[in-house]
């Protein structure tokens, strides 16, 4: 395939927010054919099963705002709509590397603080806070008994 044939998009389906909410899973997938339609210059859209599922994972009513997914020209003419799976590149493997040395270190800490945890049972002293709130309901409450004066009529 020549690369004409294969491109990856980014599609707001935002707008599918704007139908009732028993009907906007179905309007994201209108949305992606439309899309699709649009940009590749043909009406023979064809919607992969691992991309509609994507959609329709949370519900009809909650779809995804934005989806990425890879537009591909076939052969036979039609237009293939799938999700974009992203290629694994070394800075990434380093990044996930960084990351697994970082889980394994809050690993660690984790378990000394929950010991320091249970060596303190002694709660903090809340009845001084409660003492102070009552006085300040018996303050509103007086607020609310005073009597406004009528008011005089002409």
């Amino acid at each position: 395939m020549s690369q004409e044939a294969e491109r990856v998009y980014t599609i707001n389906l935002g707008k599918a927010w704007l139908s009732p909410n028993n009907q906007r899973a179905k309007r994201a997938i209108n949305m992606i054919k439309e899309f699709a339609e649009h940009h590749m210059k043909t009406e023979q859209i064809k919607i992969d099963q691992d991309l509609s599922q994507q959609v329709w994972k949370r519900g009809i009513r909650s779809p995804p705002r934005k989806i990425r997914v890879k537009m591909a020209k076939t052969e036979d003419g039609y237009v293939m709509v799938s999700p974009y799976e992203e290629e694994a590149k070394p800075k990434a493997e380093e990044k996930s590397k960084k990351s697994e040395k970082k889980t394994e270190s809050k690993e660690e800490t984790k378990p000394e603080v929950k010991e320091t945890k249970a060596e303190k049972p002694e709660p903090k002293e809340k009845p001084a806070p409660k003492s102070e709130k009552k006085t300040d309901t018996k303050k509103a409450d007086t607020k609310k008994s005073a009597k406004k004066p009528a008011k005089k009529s002409k």
